[in-house]
């Protein structure tokens, strides 16, 4: 490891200043560079490159499970163990998870619906639970909201919407993006927080026109809608968190979500397939 690091180190630094820090000879340094790289060493190296890339591949957001996923998809052979050993020594590690502003406001007149989910996050198909939510991007012009609806199944992100403010109609555009794209038949169960934006009456005629049954979550209960938490812990954790115009925001958060996150990122809880293939290998069995 030391006459490695010499070698890196060979251009900034004088080869007598890095034998006498780290307390090895030069004639040890010149004799392990005769020797002929093991093996096991070359594999390393090799695995270290590939670990390397598809780390960068996921914006340096995944972890030793998910790297290890990754390549065997590639069809890089390797433990896990090795690859989180490997990923300590390159000093490679995933990008820590930031909390969340809440958005909901729950003091209103409308009526609340039952909480059907009931913390059943478990569908068999596609359109059968959708969960919506609200959260906020920091820009230097101000903030920004997001609306958005995942399809529990796939926990892919079906309707999105970006908005200034938390005006009522934001979270009608994430709605409205994700039933014209997905064109859901009556009885799906959209499930909710309690807030205004989903309690009042344009958004429940907008569910009642789709046969749309709608949920909501108990009282300052984060619990009951999961899931949609988890996917805005990740969001927050893996998005890039300096956003100098809202346009820029917009453009982030466009190729986060319909190129990173519903195609590319792998996800624990399908399997480490990305949403797109989740749904795609599911049709195939049908």
């Amino acid at each position: 490891m030391r006459y490695s690091f010499i070698r890196e180190q060979r251009k900034q630094f004088r080869l007598a200043a890095l034998c006498r820090v780290l307390r090895v000879s030069k004639s040890g340094y010149y004799d392990w560079r005769g020797r002929p790289e093991s093996p096991r060493r070359r594999q390393n190296r090799e695995l270290a490159v590939h670990i390397r890339v598809a780390y960068t591949r996921s914006r340096k957001t995944y972890g030793r499970r998910r790297i290890h996923a990754q390549l065997q998809k590639d069809g890089v052979p390797c433990s896990r163990n090795r690859v989180a050993r490997l990923m300590r020594q390159e000093g490679l590690c995933a990008r820590s998870k930031r909390s969340f502003r809440t958005t909901t406001d729950s003091k209103h007149p409308f009526p609340v619906a039952e909480n059907r989910l009931k913390r059943d996050f478990k569908a068999i198909a596609p359109n059968q639970v959708w969960l919506s939510d609200i959260t906020y991007l920091r820009t230097e012009e101000g903030w920004e909201y997001l609306a958005t609806v995942m399809d529990l199944y796939s926990r892919k992100i079906v309707g999105w919407a970006l908005a200034s403010t938390l005006a009522r109609s934001l979270t009608l555009k994430a709605l409205e993006m994700a039933t014209l794209q997905r064109q859901p038949q009556p009885g799906l169960i959209h499930h909710s927080d309690r807030g205004v934006q989903y309690a009042c009456v344009d958004y429940q005629a907008a569910l009642q026109r789709w046969g749309i049954i709608p949920s909501m979550s108990r009282k300052a209960d984060p619990w009951d809608n999961a899931p949609k938490e988890s996917f805005f812990r990740t969001l927050k954790g893996e998005l890039e968190e300096h956003h100098k115009t809202r346009a820029q925001a917009r453009r982030n958060l466009f190729e986060y979500i319909e190129v990173f996150y519903n195609r590319q990122r792998l996800h624990s809880a399908l399997g480490y397939q990305t949403p797109v293939a989740f749904e795609s290998a599911a049709s195939g069995h049908t």
